[in-house]
């Protein structure tokens, strides 16, 4: 007999009538009937079966009004997988929670609970009940209510559950298991091919489960040359012409690993030079592109430092455009510069020239290392997923291709580039907040969802950037996004929250969500949450005094919801800043950039921020000169401008990108055309964010202390909870990430100057 709680009485006996009010994506419940028995249970709507079905239902976009769905390009993780890299085969492993209910409407119920945070507030003392439990309400509920007396005390915990579909012979382990959970729910759990954050709902022997994946386990197979994939790994590489010398790299270990020659090709020679060469000892890193390409070079950093003990030659924490070589030829040769071990180019091909600028940047490192020094060369970001192989032929001194979902697994495959491989990884993949490895045997030592997230090295002290969801589904014509960031990939609410109260433990202030299509956020799980739903848990679960502000980057018109626009309106932690980009301002335009609405409906959402968050920024991103586009057409988007009035607005001219179909049609905008147009832009954007600058002057804003001026010593800078950058005189040693109060009396037109009051 299972031990009775608050929670667990309230099921089993309520008194009142009692309704579940839940998001517009999360079914409601309707208790009638003085007691929670099976007669009323099935009052619960929608049913059991419509329910789960409703939480399954794929997201999928409409070509017509018949909403005949896109067949096209895949919209979940795991159809996105090739044959020669499947689930099956990638999936080791889930780390697993579970609580067990007797009856399907219990289960339900349950999961509805969860669904809302653990609140309900119409039952008395529900909210108070569950405020304190680190937002894992999930676990509290399996302590509360989960009749299963093998986990109930561990907060639901089962651990690593093996994939039967991986290794049959392997998955005999689960048979340890068979007490919790049997073969059939375990089958039929990874049939649906889960990832971290789905929560499922299967019948069992006992009664009816709800499984929370917290992590998966994926191990990457060491023979990966497979007809049709992209992952390639050479172990036996050919001398680099020209210098007939075999290429070398510095040894990686991990730390605490012995080393090891597994792996190494039998030729004893190569061998033997191979392990002549020191261990690797410092690295650099180069960094182009946005935000999403910064996260991830911290977490490239975190690897290195924190994986395998390196340490950086020289601190790069800023995006470097230009991606340019220390050993620049203009610099003095007399005197000897530090050179890397390792060399790491984390790219970005949004914009025109991208691949070349990554050429010139490897050429005096792919010199060095034909000149026999040992140096592992290696290309990340979007330009390796865009080229991929292509990379190695053009420049056979490259150790590893490495794509943006292969970032777990860099400390692993960097130790086979130290045994003489080289190595391509852009292959689609299934996100993992760990990974997994190379190796057989797998970590069994992780507990929480903090604890096995990848080391991350962050660029800043006072603000942080949080991955929320990776790649994107929506194939504008114009974007190569989808190409290089694959589909899209949401972390559970869970392990957000346990990084940003790591963040706040190390005394952060500040933290900015990120995703390439952030309003998308949970339709990719299992059941489907949303970005709302994100903010409202964050916000809810942060403790006091500790992180106060929380941002976020880049929505899309078509998928925001008024949801999120109560919840910056309304939550005390949430920045009021919106960035929405509108790419252009006329309908036929938006429609050949597949961007799904129009000039109205964009509107429509203005109107609504305007109305509900009066003091909110608003940014924006418009794209001049897309192929087709006439004067009358670009003079919408000027007239969009003058309706908005962005604070701060991110203007491009169009330029072909590779891999996408606008790059093929053939009514091209000539360059002095994009130019003019965006000179235009520009100047209207520029004279619309003074105004919106000029609306400060005289008041006393909160201003959150970042960093010194850099052009100035004796100033600070910081920013307003709506964005705006501020300068003002002060002492960076005393007021770093202190929230300050600065009355503004000087209004530029992307910054504001005051003074502190005290």
């Amino acid at each position: 007999m299972y031990r009775l709680t608050y929670l667990s009485i309230l099921l089993l006996m309520i008194p009142a009538a009692i309704s579940f009010q839940s998001s517009s994506t999360q079914p409601s419940v309707h208790i009638t009937n003085s007691k929670c028995s099976s007669a009323i249970l099935p009052s619960i709507t929608p049913t059991s079966t419509s329910l789960q079905s409703t939480l399954d239902e794929a997201t999928t976009e409409t070509t017509s009004k018949n909403k005949k769905k896109k067949t096209w390009f895949p919209i979940r993780p795991a159809d996105a997988l090739s044959p020669s890299n499947d689930y099956n085969s990638l999936v080791k492993s889930a780390y697993l929670r579970h609580i067990l209910l007797e009856t399907e409407e219990m289960a339900d119920l349950v999961m509805n609970l969860y669904l809302n945070g653990g609140k309900s507030e119409d039952i008395d003392n529900t909210q108070s009940s569950y405020e304190k439990t680190g937002g894992d309400v999930f676990s509290r509920l399996a302590v509360d209510v989960s009749t299963c007396p093998f986990t109930r005390e561990d907060s639901g915990e089962i651990g690593w559950v093996d994939n039967p579909s991986n290794n049959r012979e392997k998955a005999e382990l689960n048979d340890v298991y068979a007490d919790i959970l049997s073969s059939k729910a375990i089958e039929e759990l990874f049939s649906r091919r889960v990832k971290g954050g789905d929560v499922i709902k299967v019948e069992g022997k006992e009664g009816w489960h709800l499984i929370r994946v917290d992590d998966l386990y994926i191990q990457l197979v060491d023979e990966t040359n497979a007809t049709g994939s992209k992952n390639k790994i050479n172990k036996d590489r050919p001398k680099l012409k020209g210098s007939g010398k075999i290429p070398l790299s510095p040894i990686f270990q991990k730390i605490g690993a012995e080393t090891s020659n597994d792996g190494i090709d039998n030729d004893e020679a190569q061998a033997k030079m191979i392990y002549s060469v020191p261990n690797a000892k410092h690295y650099q890193i180069l960094t182009s592109g946005c935000q999403m390409n910064v996260a991830d070079s911290e977490r490239i950093m975190g690897v290195l430092e924190g994986e395998l003990g390196l340490t950086a030659l020289e601190s790069i924490n800023a995006a470097d455009p230009t991606l340019i070589a220390s050993s620049d030829n203009k610099k003095s040769k007399n005197k000897k510069k530090p050179t890397p071990d390792i060399l790491l180019l984390n790219t970005c091909t949004i914009r025109d020239h991208a691949e070349q600028k990554v050429y010139d940047a490897l050429g005096p490192y792919a010199a060095m290392k034909r000149e026999g020094k040992p140096l592992a060369i290696v290309v990340a970001g979007c330009v390796a997923q865009q080229e991929g192989e292509a990379l190695l032929r053009r420049f056979p001194e490259i150790d590893l291709v490495l794509g943006p979902q292969y970032i777990p697994w860099l400390g692993d495959l960097l130790v086979e580039v130290g045994k003489g491989s080289q190595l391509c990884m852009t292959e689609s993949m299934i996100w993992s907040e760990k990974g997994g490895s190379l190796a057989t045997h797998k970590d069994s030592s992780r507990e929480k969802d903090g604890d096995w997230m990848t080391p991350i090295k962050r660029g800043h002290s006072v603000r942080a950037w949080v991955n929320v969801i990776y790649g994107c589904n929506e194939h504008c014509t114009y974007c190569v996004v989808p190409s290089v960031r694959g589909v899209e990939q949401s972390r559970s609410m869970e392990a957000i929250l346990q990084e940003c109260l790591q963040l706040a433990a190390s005394g952060y202030k500040e933290v900015t969500l990120l995703g390439q299509n952030i309003d998308a956020y949970g339709r990719d799980m299992i059941p489907k949450r949303t970005f709302a739903d994100l903010l409202h848990y964050l916000n809810d679960n942060l403790p006091p005094n500790t992180i106060s502000r929380i941002r976020y980057v880049t929505s899309h018109p078509r998928y925001f919801s008024e949801r999120v626009i109560d919840a910056v309106a309304n939550l005390d932690k949430v920045c009021e800043c919106f960035h929405m980009p509108f790419q252009a301002g006329d309908d036929k335009v938006l429609k050949d950039m597949r961007r799904g609405y129009t000039f109205d409906s964009y509107m429509k959402i203005i109107q609504k921020i305007k109305a509900k968050a009066p003091d909110a920024s608003i940014c924006g991103d418009v794209i001049v000169g897309f192929p087709g586009e006439t004067e009358e057409q670009f003079q919408r988007t000027l007239d969009l401008m003058e309706e908005v009035k962005f604070d701060n607005l991110n203007t491009f001219a169009y330029s072909p990108r590779p891999n996408t179909e606008a790059a093929n049609w053939e009514n091209q905008i000539s360059p002095e055309v994009q130019s003019e147009r965006l000179q235009r832009v520009q100047a209207l954007a520029a004279k619309h964010a003074l105004e919106r600058s000029e609306r400060y002057l005289g008041k006393v804003i909160e201003v959150l202390v970042e960093d010194r001026n850099p052009k100035n010593g004796g100033e600070v800078m910081g920013r307003t909870r709506q964005g705006r950058q501020v300068f003002f005189a002060g002492d960076i040693d005393e007021l770093k990430g202190q929230l300050v109060n600065v009355e503004i009396t000087e209004a530029r037109t992307w910054s504001l100057v005051g003074s502190i009051v005290d």
